[in-house]
């Protein structure tokens, strides 16, 4: 009678300890599936917070085109060009504007030019783009040819293509 008594109580202490075990290995079980769930989710968060600033500075450059197109006067291609060639002091140094054409876009009217300069320095075309590029309009640069001048190797004839978008 003792002897079962003590198998009654090794059993029941047995099946305690094995439901004890089971319990364990179902917790570490659930916990080692939440650390890869919570790594998961901090590359996710990384993720989304990386496509966030990528999406701020986009939408940061959109607003600082939106703000150009809302800052021109201007008329037409010539008159940008000009604009720009007269506030570098540059006006003299231009050979030649010809529009070669409008096309209608869903932005507005988009004007071409071709832009002969001759003699000007490698600073002075520098000056050029970048006056092109900050100007208070849309105006892009779609080909640019540079030769040296025959009469000074030091100086450039350039020839550029030039976009205005008119919005409407």
């Amino acid at each position: 009678m003792k002897d079962l008594l003590k198998n009654r109580q090794l059993i029941a202490f047995s099946a305690v300890l094995i439901s004890f075990l089971i319990l364990a290995a179902l917790g570490v079980n659930m916990l080692s599936s939440q650390k890869k769930e919570l790594h998961q989710l901090q590359e996710q968060r990384k993720e989304m917070a990386l496509l966030r600033d990528e999406f701020l500075s986009l939408q940061q450059k959109i607003q600082t085109v939106e703000n150009r197109k809302n800052l021109t006067n201007m008329q037409g291609v010539l008159q940008a060009v000009d604009e720009v060639f007269s506030s570098l002091g540059l006006k003299d140094k231009v050979k030649s504007v010809k529009n070669t054409g409008k096309k209608e876009t869903k932005d507005g009217i988009e004007e071409d030019a071709d832009v002969s300069v001759e003699k000007v320095t490698m600073n002075e075309m520098v000056n050029i783009f970048y006056r092109i590029d900050h100007a208070p309009m849309i105006l892009t640069v779609k080909k640019v040819t540079v030769k040296q001048s025959f009469d000074n190797p030091e100086l450039m004839n350039i020839t550029l293509m030039l976009s205005f978008l008119k919005t409407k």
